[in-house]
């Protein structure tokens, strides 16, 4: 019988992620995972279409209840864009901030301007002890702005 090197060294790294972070390893939680490491910046409603691929057994709730849990030990970060449903991030050791195409709303990752957290400094903290600064940045991403550009005889003529 022939084993897969890379399938075994995923499995192996999920439970691995989830033990780390203090939590039993169940079907359920793990698929959350590979999902998670298959779609970064995706709602739970995009998780679960995921999961119930590999376990179609699986409900809604119990990707919330994963993601719940994935949150509260530190394993993954919830962001949530102004008006869109919270996304869900396995990249969680860094202060990292965030593009977003107000358009089609891909999500992409933007290192800290400076690197350490909080990676900018209100110009009035209030007494609090600022540890995180989480920034969303809006803006069209190449893609639409691409579509936009051929669909659009004034920009099409401008160039």
């Amino acid at each position: 019988m022939t084993t897969h090197p890379t399938v075994d060294a995923r499995a192996v790294d999920t439970a691995a992620r989830l033990r780390a972070a203090g939590l039993r390893v169940t079907d359920s939680r793990r698929a959350v995972v590979e999902a998670l490491i298959e779609r970064p910046h995706a709602s739970a409603d995009e998780l679960f279409a995921v999961v119930a691929r590999t376990l179609p057994a699986t409900s809604l709730q119990s990707v919330y209840n994963a993601l719940g849990d994935f949150v509260d030990a530190g394993l993954a970060r919830r962001i949530e864009p102004a008006g869109r449903p919270g996304l869900f991030e396995l990249r969680v050791d860094d202060n990292h901030h965030h593009l977003i195409c107000s358009q089609c709303g891909a999500v992409e990752d933007v290192d800290c301007v400076v690197g350490a957290a909080p990676c900018l400094t209100p110009s009035d903290a209030h007494g609090y002890a600022v540890q995180v600064a989480e920034v969303t940045f809006w803006g069209v991403c190449p893609a639409c702005a691409n579509a936009g550009s051929a669909g659009d005889p004034a920009v099409a003529g401008a160039a």
